[in-house]
């Protein structure tokens, strides 16, 4: 019994990240409360298969570490934008291609590390993190296009949300901070019943078991733009489970190898694979769970297996999802500007003093930046290029994560080189 509260609590301190990515990409792409109802329940199963993907370690995959696995934020606006571009069987299309990928490169990742210092993937994060907030602002006033967007009920609503959760976030400690987003999206809900905002035929509708079901949305396209963009977020989630991977190696006084990593790095990629073919999402290992495991002391990888199977299990009833589809969209919107704000937040922290340790640095950081930026506010800046160029330039991520790369490598690494050039040459002189 103390196994299975345990595992719930790591269910309900991951559960708002999990729900709020299907329901952020799907309310964006336009989807209807059934097609919503399963993206959000085939997410939810798919975080309980990746999870235990992870723990079950073997000679291939799985690293064997206690750690949650849940869909990345990083991923949402590059899946909005292929979305809104190519349709949503290019989203799935590309997360497919990018999950195999991953499973090619785990052997070898940790070479390519050095690729995505903090410099860069804080860089990334931070471009990644402010292009969403203008979709979480647009869900306060009520949805894009909404006949009462902006309206003074959507405003209360929305703010109403987000200082709920400030206040909650500022005066609680341990588990009620850790899941003060839940709860906000709870009380926020709660409120717009009273106001009669919350339509629930939704649930209604929805069936108490359902079987999960490859390309759901349909067979999978494949958009060259497309399937670079997600193989970059790939990479950068990768770097993340990383350092969540030494944490949780810390805590559990357990060594990683080379090996181990690459088994960790694999099973994402599988994680992901499998969410491309079930129409789910991409996946990282989620630091809000070693945040509860540092907090309850508990560090066990039977409790993660536990959280995972009731994951699954949450999965396959469509009607505990539909329950997360009738939350109203200004609600959503002020959990979304929390959300979003602490990405940027992780992509500053990330950053560190990167940026004061050189003035190249700080260029590095303010190109790819204003070229993400640049990109994602005036698309057709590059409309006139060639297509096989447009793939490196039609979206604000992945020009933004390709010039933070290649400027690092001309201010650092070639640099690096030089320098051990000249040192080497007056050493052949003295001697």
């Amino acid at each position: 019994m103390k196994t299975a509260a345990l595992g719930l609590q790591h269910v309900l301190a991951m559960y708002a990240g999990a729900i709020l990515v299907p329901l952020i990409v799907g309310g964006a792409l336009g989807l209807t409360s059934e097609q919503l109802t399963y993206l959000v329940a085939i997410d939810i199963f798919m975080c309980g298969v990746a999870t235990l993907l992870q723990i079950i370690s073997n000679r291939f995959f799985g690293i064997g570490l206690p750690v949650v696995l849940g869909c990345t934020f990083t991923a949402v606006g590059p899946m909005i934008a292929i979305g809104s571009e190519f349709g949503i069987t290019a989203i799935y299309g590309s997360i497919i291609v990018s999950g195999l990928f991953v499973v090619v490169i785990a052997g070898f990742f940790g070479k390519l590390v050095r690729f995505f210092p903090p410099l860069v993937t804080g860089t990334v994060v931070t471009v990644i993190g402010v292009t969403l907030i203008p979709v979480a602002i647009n869900n306060l006033g009520g949805g894009q296009g909404a006949p009462d967007f902006g309206s003074t009920e959507n405003l209360l609503l929305g703010f109403g949300t987000l200082a709920f959760i400030i206040l909650l976030y500022r005066f609680t400690t341990g588990f009620i901070r850790s899941i003060s987003i839940l709860i906000g999206l709870i009380v926020g809900t709660i409120v717009a019943v009273f106001m009669g905002k919350v339509d629930f035929s939704a649930v209604g509708e929805a069936s108490y078991f359902h079987i999960v079901q490859p390309f759901y949305f349909g067979t999978p396209t494949f958009e060259w733009s497309a399937i670079i963009t997600m193989s970059l977020v790939a990479m950068v989630s990768l770097v993340e489970s990383t350092g969540v991977y030494f944490a949780v190696s810390d805590m559990t006084n357990k060594k990683l190898t080379e090996k181990d990593l690459s088994k960790g790095y694999r099973a994402e990629g599988l994680a992901v694979f499998l969410g491309g073919i079930f129409n789910a999402f991409q996946y990282t290992a989620f630091s809000q769970n070693v945040g509860l495991m540092q907090l309850s002391g508990v560090k066990s990888r039977k409790v993660i297996a536990v959280a995972g199977f009731m994951l699954v299990g949450l999965g396959l009833v469509p009607k505990i999802a539909a329950i997360t589809t009738i939350i109203p969209t200004s609600v959503l919107g002020g959990a979304m500007i929390a959300m979003f704000g602490m990405v940027i937040s992780q992509g500053i922290k990330m950053l560190g003093n990167e940026i004061t340790k050189s003035p190249g640095n700080s260029m590095i950081v303010a190109c790819s930046v204003g070229m993400g930026l640049g990109v994602s506010v005036v698309p057709e800046l590059f409309a006139q290029l060639p297509s096989g160029i447009q793939i490196f330039t039609s979206n604000g991520i992945v020009a933004g994560s390709l010039t933070a790369i290649i400027l690092n490598i001309i201010f650092n690494m070639i640099q690096k080189k030089e320098t051990n050039v000249v040192i080497s040459e007056k050493e052949v002189k003295v001697s």
